[in-house]
C-alpha cells in the first residue's frame, strides 16, 4: 500500500513570525513565503524588516511588518486582531524573539535576570495564550514553533540566564504539546546550534569560537537559511504527527562528545 505523504507547502497559510525581523526568525519567514504563505514579520524596527520583505516580494511572495512587543499581552492581542482583519486567519505561529547575555554568573543583576526572562520566557507564554486561545476557538489545525537553544538542552557556559530562559522555553512547549495534540494544535520546538546573530555576535571571541568549531564536526557556523528546511517542515501538513519535538539544527554538535 502506498503512503498519501502530505506536500511540503504552505500555500494559503498564514504564518506570524514573532521576531521576524532578525536573521534567524527573518530567514524563517522568507523560507515561509518561498513554500506559498504569507507572512507577517512581527516586531518593534520596521526598518530592520524592509530588506527582507523586499526579498519576499522580489520573488513573488507575500509579506509585511507588523509592530508589536512580544512581552505585552495586549500588544499580541491587537496583533492578532490586524493579521485576521486583513489575511481572514492565522495558521502558523513562530515565537523567536530573544536576547542573550554574556555576564558572570555572580554579577547578574535582578533586572538583567528579568529582563531576559520576560523576554524570552514571557512573550512566548503569553504569545502561546493569545493565538492559542484564537486557534482553539476557530478550530484550525495550526503549528506552534518555539525557537529553543542548543542551551536549552545542555547549558552552555557564560550565557547563564539565556540557558535558564531557554530550558523553559523547550518545557513549556512541550507541556502545550501534550494538551494540544488532541485538538490538532502541533507544538514544536526548533533548536538553532552555533548561528551568528545579533543577540550573541557579543560573546564570539576568537577563543569560543575555537572550541565551538572543534565541538562542531560539521567545522562551521550556521547559515541563518539553513534553518528554513527545518522550519518549513514544521509548518506544514508534511510533519502531522511531529508535536513535542525538539528539531535540533547545529551542524552535528549535540552529537560530539570527544
Amino acid at each position: 500500500m502506498s503512503a498519501n505523504i502530505p506536500r511540503f507547502t504552505l500555500q494559503d497559510q498564514v504564518a506570524v513570525v514573532i521576531g521576524g525581523t532578525g536573521e534567524l526568525c527573518g530567514a524563517i519567514a522568507e523560507a515561509f513565503a518561498g513554500y506559498g504563505a504569507r507572512v507577517a514579520l512581527v516586531g518593534r524596527n520596521q526598518e530592520k524588516a524592509a530588506n527582507r520583505i523586499a526579498r519576499i516580494t522580489a520573488s513573488g511572495g507575500a509579506a509585511w511588518f507588523e509592530n508589536a512587543d512580544a512581552d505585552n499581552k495586549a500588544s499580541l492581542e491587537a496583533l492578532l486582531a490586524r493579521v485576521v482583519a486583513k489575511e481572514g486567519r492565522v495558521d502558523i505561529l513562530v515565537n523567536g524573539a530573544g536576547v542573550n547575555s554574556a555576564t558572570p554568573f555572580l554579577e547578574i543583576s535582578e533586572e538583567e535576570f528579568e529582563r531576559i526572562f520576560r523576554i524570552n520566557v514571557k512573550g512566548v507564554f503569553l504569545a502561546c495564550q493569545v493565538f492559542g486561545r484564537y486557534f482553539l476557538e476557530s478550530k484550525i489545525p495550526a503549528s506552534i514553533i518555539n525557537i529553543g537553544s542548543e542551551s536549552g538542552l545542555v547549558p552552555l557556559s557564560r550565557v547563564f540566564t539565556y540557558s535558564a530562559s531557554k530550558a523553559a522555553v523547550h518545557n513549556l512547549s512541550k507541556n502545550l504539546a501534550r494538551e494540544w495534540a488532541p485538538l490538532g494544535i502541533r507544538v514544536n520546538t526548533l533548536v538553532p546550534g552555533f548561528f551568528p546573530a545579533e543577540q550573541n555576535r557579543k560573546i564570539l571571541q576568537p577563543e569560543r569560537i575555537e572550541r565551538i568549531m572543534a565541538h562542531t564536526p560539521a567545522g562551521r557556523f550556521g547559515e541563518a537559511w539553513e534553518l528554513g528546511g527545518a522550519a518549513v517542515l514544521l509548518a506544514s501538513s508534511a510533519s502531522s504527527f511531529i508535536s513535542g519535538a525538539e528539531i535540533v539544527v547545529d551542524g552535528g554538535y549535540a552529537a560530539m562528545t570527544i
